[in-house]
């Protein structure tokens, strides 16, 4: 199996070795004429409203949010009751290893609903 897998970084490695890499130096005005270039493409055509509608993102973020934050209610609820269920059915060997996941549990509770309240508390502050 070593054999198998050191064969094949061999191979990659001569792969990455002999791929041919352009790189191309641009100065610092090929870069600001391109970034001139970009903004004015995307300045607006005759007729096209380039500018951003606010209630149209303000309804997308929304509705991720509210999405995003109900699959993360589900699937803290559940982990929780199959933890409890393990918990109560467990023998004493068992429900001393359930009780070592229960922090990581916790922890990543904490984590994504202050992700959450993090998210909803800067959306309300740029409106």
């Amino acid at each position: 199996m070593r054999k198998i897998i050191s064969y094949i970084c061999i191979l990659c490695l001569f792969l990455v070795m002999i791929y041919p890499t352009n790189v191309q130096a641009l100065s610092i005005d090929d870069i600001f004429t391109g970034a001139d270039d970009f903004l004015t493409k995307g300045g607006g055509q005759a007729g096209v409203n380039t500018t951003i509608d606010d209630t149209v993102l303000s309804d997308t973020s929304d509705f991720l949010y509210n999405v995003l934050l109900g699959v993360s209610m589900i699937v803290a609820v559940i982990v929780g009751m199959v933890l409890g269920i393990k918990y109560m059915l467990a023998t004493s060997e068992d429900k001393a290893d359930i009780k070592q996941t229960l922090p990581a549990y916790v922890v990543s509770c904490i984590v994504v609903f202050g992700a959450f309240t993090i998210w909803k508390i800067i959306i309300n502050m740029i409106q």
